[in-house]
């Protein structure tokens, strides 16, 4: 009984009532939107009923559409019909009389009314006035004074239009508006002035033509012809431009205008200024500017409608415009295709009020979120769901074979269709036990808006029950589903009974690192029971050592994996350092010194013999005064005076001939030691050059082997793929490898980063160490410089006269 209650719905109960914050502008809502309500079959030769408008606001929805065209009665009354569609004629008045009885039975949050204004403006004026008179106050005529109608100004929330009517139909220009109006209260409005043709709603279209746009955006016109051209052809005018003042008064916060970019939208930022697109061109946007549009329904209502060839009133899948955050999604309410299952099951949740809260990065002007993305949004955890269809419960009443499918929908990466069914149990319509392998849908990026969708249909493929459940809102357990109709009408009996499992996506190889994140104690406890076994064999905790090293899992998906091979010339040894003594050990260096030492040398025995030549002259200078002594006359007196005037001579020769000779040299020494600094300055350079040089070498061979390393790790993970016996379908591995490449793409680019910020740090290393060499080169040379200045100083302040002896 309790499998079977309410208490075990799928579903958490108080999603069944309205539990989401209505305070929100309205372009933060998914609308529930109906497109060309009146019709009750196809788009073309179709029967039109005011019957529809009741069903249709009863099932929920809160935007209908009215074709308004002229009445060719006496009574001259506006009708609502499909244009040039062959399609029958409803009361424009007996229709707001339907909207009026059902517009608030099933929600009381407001309904917009989309006109698409082919009324001449005496009938405008008629149309204006039945809206008024029999709406009452439950028309919004006016802005409310707390939602102004200026640039900037965020639209009102569900909650402060609760019981009200919006009509939606192009507006006058406010001064055109404001000046047409007066005179209309005052009388002098002139009706007939400058009337546009009165249009034929019975005239028909001659070929397959798609709805085109008037100046709103609305559908205008019949829509494409499956049908033979019909013989009368008639040129297709856009909806009225020429409207009543009276009419135009009653629009405002679902102010239509033809859609000329977001940019400009965006400039403007006008909230009450809303466009509407076909479903083509509505793709076309999301394949070329998806994160501009999601940007635009941040801030106002847009519309998609169904192309003009669906003749068939066939839906477009609503998904995809859901995902971008498009608020009115018109469907086809009269067509229960799968299209229409999705609406009416998604906007089933939240007390069925007909608006449904967008997520909140597609709210906030400060989240970007791209609808095509296939990695977890930020601020959203992933998730992972396995279904296992156990059991049908009186899935039909006659003795037919049935089956189950479970599909998801939501982002592209999440929607997995016609993929997950059961086998086919043949007779058995009653009880059938299916008691399948779960389906695993392994990654959902986006749970937020995603939904489930079990349809179980008889060995023909004729559908015989149907759900649709809101992932996010799921229930895990043993579950009984209690299918609808195609139209999403309860079914007293029949039921599924399925296994819901939903956990976080965990990438491969973090699952035991999760659960002793998530079940610490579990965790330890193993480690305890790990040490009472060792107990058992006669070990006791003191013999367990504790200078351990923690191991990493051999599945933990590591930088390891990827990380870049060992190779013997690859240790990682530092560069030599370059020292001045190292220097000076150069080849170049010590060929130039050699150099140096031979013109030291040769000059040196240019000093020595030049020494010998004066000395030898000086020497016999003094022996010929010797001998002449006491010869010739001369006293000793005289020659001693002349010997002695010879000496001093000798004396001043020799002293300058030595200072000149030490001047030569300390010249030569400087000239030397200028060439030998400039040498080492050199040497160091070439030597700084050629380490960095091997460092990037290094490097790149680095970068090359981690490249090498990750195109194998891809290359085995398609392997892994494609040898994993658990993946029976080709949809699924692709999914998989998709996945893995996603997680190797990612794992990779970050090894890349963490392998270039670490290289940058070699080189700046390397730099900082040849900075330092360079500077104690410096100092080393600018040492020997004031030693060769100082030992001149002293040379010149120990000079004196010198002589030989």
């Amino acid at each position: 009984r309790y499998l079977m209650s309410d208490e075990n719905s799928p579903v958490f109960l108080d999603r069944l009532d309205i539990y989401q914050d209505m305070d929100q502008p309205l372009s933060h809502y998914y609308i529930n939107s109906s497109h060309n309500t009146y019709l009750s079959g196809r788009q073309f030769g179709g029967k039109s009923s005011v019957e529809m408008y009741r069903q249709v606001l009863l099932a929920g929805c809160r935007c209908v559409e009215l074709d308004c065209w002229d009445g060719k009665g006496e009574d001259q009354e506006p009708i609502i019909t499909h244009g040039r569609a062959m399609c029958t004629e409803i009361s424009f008045k007996d229709v707001i009389y339907a909207i009026r009885d059902c517009a608030f039975v099933t929600s009381t949050y407001p309904v917009i009314l989309s006109f698409e204004n082919h009324c001449s403006r005496p009938q405008q004026l008629k149309m204006a006035k039945y809206c008024v008179e029999i709406f009452g106050d439950m028309l919004l005529k006016e802005p409310i004074k707390e939602v102004p109608l200026i640039g900037g100004t965020p639209l009102p929330s569900p909650n402060q239009l609760k019981g009200k009517i919006l009509i939606k139909n192009k507006r006058l220009k406010p001064e055109v508006e404001k000046f047409e109006l007066e005179l209309f209260w005052r009388g002098e409005f002139s009706i007939d002035e400058n009337e546009e043709p009165k249009e034929d709603a019975s005239a028909v279209i001659t070929q397959d033509t798609d709805k085109k746009e008037d100046g709103t955006g609305n559908l205008a016109g019949g829509g494409g012809l499956d049908a033979p051209p019909a013989p009368v052809a008639t040129q297709y005018q856009g909806s009225t431009t020429n409207i009543h003042p009276y009419l135009s008064s009653l629009v405002n916060y679902t102010c239509p205008m033809k859609f000329q970019g977001f940019d400009f939208a965006e400039e403007q930022n006008l909230a009450f200024k809303m466009s509407s697109f076909p479903e083509t061109t509505a793709l076309g946007y999301l394949k070329t500017q998806a994160v501009e549009f999601l940007k635009y329904n941040k801030r106002q209502l847009s519309r998609i409608y169904p192309r003009g060839t669906r003749a068939d009133s066939s839906n477009f899948m609503p998904q995809v415009y859901w995902n971008s955050g498009c608020q009115l999604v018109s469907l086809n309410f009269q067509t229960s295709d799968l299209p229409m299952q999705l609406n009416q099951g998604k906007f089933e949740y939240n007390g069925n009020c007909g608006y449904l809260l967008k997520p909140d990065f597609m709210r906030r002007e400060d989240k970007q979120f791209d609808p095509f993305a296939e990695t977890p949004v930020d601020g959203v955890i992933a998730a992972q769901c396995s279904v296992k269809v156990i059991s049908g419960q009186f899935l039909s009443d006659k003795k037919v074979g049935t089956y189950v499918e479970v599909d998801m929908y939501g982002l592209p990466t999440d929607t997995i269709r016609r993929e997950f069914r059961t086998k086919v149990i043949p007779g058995n319509g009653l009880n059938p036990v299916y008691n399948e392998e779960p389906f695993v849908f392994r990654k959902v990026v986006l749970p937020e808006l995603a939904v489930l969708r079990f349809g179980v249909y008889d060995d023909n493929g004729k559908l015989l029950g149907q759900r649709i459940l809101p992932f996010d809102d799921l229930q895990a357990g043993y579950r009984h589903i209690a299918l609808r109709t195609e139209g999403n009408f309860p079914m007293s009996l029949p039921m599924l009974f399925c296994n819901i499992d939903l956990k976080i996506y965990i990438p491969d190889g973090l699952g035991e690192f999760m659960d002793a994140l998530s079940d610490p104690r579990a965790f330890l406890s193993a480690q305890e029971k790990r040490a009472e076994q060792l107990k058992a064999l006669g070990i006791q905790e003191s013999d367990i050592g504790k200078d351990i090293i923690e191991g990493v899992p051999k599945k933990l998906p590591t930088l390891a994996a990827t990380s870049v091979p060992k190779r013997e010339d690859d240790l990682r040894k530092e560069f030599p350092p370059i020292t001045p003594e190292s220097l000076k050990m150069e080849k170049a260096f010590c060929k130039v010194v050699k150099k140096h030492q031979k013109e030291f040398e040769t000059i040196k025995k240019r000093h020595l013999k030049e020494k010998s030549m004066i000395q030898k002259s000086q020497c016999m200078a003094i022996d010929k005064l010797c001998k002449n002594k006491g010869k010739g006359g001369e006293s000793e007196t005289s020659v001693d005076s002349a010997v002695r005037g010879v000496v001093l001579d000798q004396m001043d020769q020799w002293t300058e001939m030595l200072e000149r000779h030490r001047q030569e040299d300390w010249e030569l020494q400087q000239t030397h030691l200028t060439s030998q600094h400039e040498l080492l300055r050199k040497i160091l350079e070439n030597l700084q050059a050629q380490q960095m040089k091997d460092l990037e070498a290094r490097l790149e061979q680095d970068k090359k082997d981690m490249k090498a390393a990750q195109a194998r790790a891809s290359v085995e993970t398609l392997k892994d793929v494609h040898n994993d016996k658990s993946l029976k379908t080709k949809a699924e591995k692709e999914r998989r490898i998709r996945e893995k490449n996603e997680n190797n793409t990612k794992k990779f680019i970050d090894e890349r980063k963490s392998q270039a910020i670490k290289q940058e740090k070699e080189r700046e290393k390397l730099r900082k160490v040849h900075e330092k060499q360079a500077e104690d080169l410096n100092k080393h040379l600018n040492t020997l410089q004031e030693l060769s200045k100082s030992e001149e100083i002293e040379n010149k302040l120990a000079a004196a006269q010198e002589c030989f002896v």
